[in-house]
């Protein structure tokens, strides 16, 4: 009999359990009743789901209880917590009128973050089982993700939601209702996009800076010290500025790249994975 490990599974549940509560608590939400106060905390809901997301695997790494059960698990957890939490949080914000042009186009770029996010996870899983037993793929799996995660384009998406709906939004744009819904179609299928494709995302998990100045130390001190203050006076921009940075830096190493071309060895590990090496049978 095959041992399951109790320790990660209860953080992979926890995590689910933050999704599934949401679903449920949109889903129990009328149209137009989704105010800024219910955006917040749900968006303080996924990010403790993030955490746990990131903390299951690092118990089971540190506790030597990795499983195909625990992994198998994290899959599902995570399609629907960051697969399906994300779309159903911005078809509920949106309140539209249903049946209209808009909530269809915006319920169809919800289905498509929904089933990218889940054949981003179905990838991920295939590379990871190939590259068991190859350590050179092992590290470069470690180093940057193909495609970008689905926690990080869920924490995306709902920062974007919340922005959008925030003061720190409204009191310097004035933005119809229409327009606010083809922002968000535009981040839901531009994200979708992202997670299937083949740029790659650094991990934060081999993030290493060389600090080589204490002048270095004393300005990242500052950046975090105005990080601090921005999620306490103003989280939705802080939250919506960070997860974005991580996007667009990304997609800027990524196309500098392609730029340069094969020849430069900078930025080697942004090299787009070649067209014949995913989502074959």
């Amino acid at each position: 009999m095959k041992k399951i490990y109790l320790l990660p599974n209860i953080i992979t549940a926890f995590s689910l359990t933050c999704g599934l509560f949401v679903i449920f608590k949109m889903t129990m939400t009328q149209f137009g009743q989704v105010g800024s106060h219910v955006l917040n905390a749900t968006a303080g809901i996924m990010l403790l789901a993030a955490l746990a997301d990131l903390l299951d695997g690092a118990v089971a790494r540190a506790m030597k209880a990795e499983s195909e059960f625990g992994g198998a698990f994290d899959s599902l957890a995570d399609a629907i917590t960051f697969g399906v939490g994300p779309s159903v949080l911005v078809l509920k914000t949106a309140s539209l009128e249903q049946g209209s042009e808009l909530s269809i186009f915006l319920t169809i770029a919800a289905m498509i973050f929904s089933v990218c996010g889940v054949l981003r996870l179905v990838r991920y899983n295939v590379s990871a089982s190939e590259a068991k037993g190859d350590e050179e793929m092992l590290a470069a799996n470690k180093k940057n993700f193909t495609g970008l995660p689905i926690t990080a384009s869920a924490a995306t998406m709902v920062a974007t939601n919340l922005f959008l709906a925030s003061e720190d939004f409204n009191q310097f744009f004035s933005m119809s209702m229409e327009s606010r819904t083809w922002l968000l179609v535009t981040a839901l299928v531009s994200l979708g996009y992202f997670m299937i494709s083949r740029l790659k995302f650094p991990s934060l998990k081999s993030l290493q800076v060389r600090v080589a100045s204490f002048q270095l130390v004393f300005f990242i001190v500052i950046a975090a010290v105005l990080l601090f203050y921005g999620i306490v006076q103003h989280f939705a921009l802080a939250f919506f500025v960070v997860s974005w940075a991580y996007v667009l830096v990304a997609l800027v190493l990524s196309i500098i790249r392609l730029i340069s071309g094969k020849k430069s060895k900078t930025l080697e590990d942004f090299e787009p994975e070649p067209e014949d090496l995913d989502w074959h049978d």
